[in-house]
C-alpha cells in the first residue's frame, strides 16, 4: 500500500487557511500515516466500515482539538485506506 495522502482544496479554504495549508496538510498526513500503521498493526478481521471508522478517530485523535473538529475528509478516500489494510492483511503481507 502506497503512502495515504490528505491533500486540501483551496477552493474551500478561507484566506487564513490557504496561507497556512502547507504546514495543515504536512499535520494531517502525519497523524493519517501514524493512524494507518497503527490500525494496519492492530487489524483483527474487523469489517471494512469498523476500520475506516478507526482510521478517522485514530487520525482526528492525532491532531490537535481545533483542526480535529474542522477535519471532514473525504470518507471515499479514507475507506479506500481502510479496504487497502483490509486487503493487504488478507493477503498476507502484514
Amino acid at each position: 500500500m502506497s503512502e495515504p495522502h490528505i491533500t486540501l482544496d483551496p477552493s474551500g479554504l478561507g484566506q487564513a487557511q490557504q496561507h497556512l495549508r502547507g504546514p495543515l496538510e504536512e499535520q494531517l498526513n502525519s497523524a493519517l500515516r501514524v493512524a494507518a500503521e497503527r490500525v494496519r498493526a492492530e487489524y483483527a478481521d474487523e469489517p471494512v466500515e469498523e476500520v475506516c471508522q478507526r482510521l478517522l478517530d485514530e487520525t482526528r485523535s492525532g491532531l490537535h482539538p481545533d483542526i480535529a473538529e474542522g477535519f471532514n475528509p473525504d470518507m471515499e478516500e479514507f475507506c479506500r485506506v481502510a479496504v487497502a489494510i483490509v486487503r493487504r492483511d488478507k493477503a498476507g503481507d502484514r
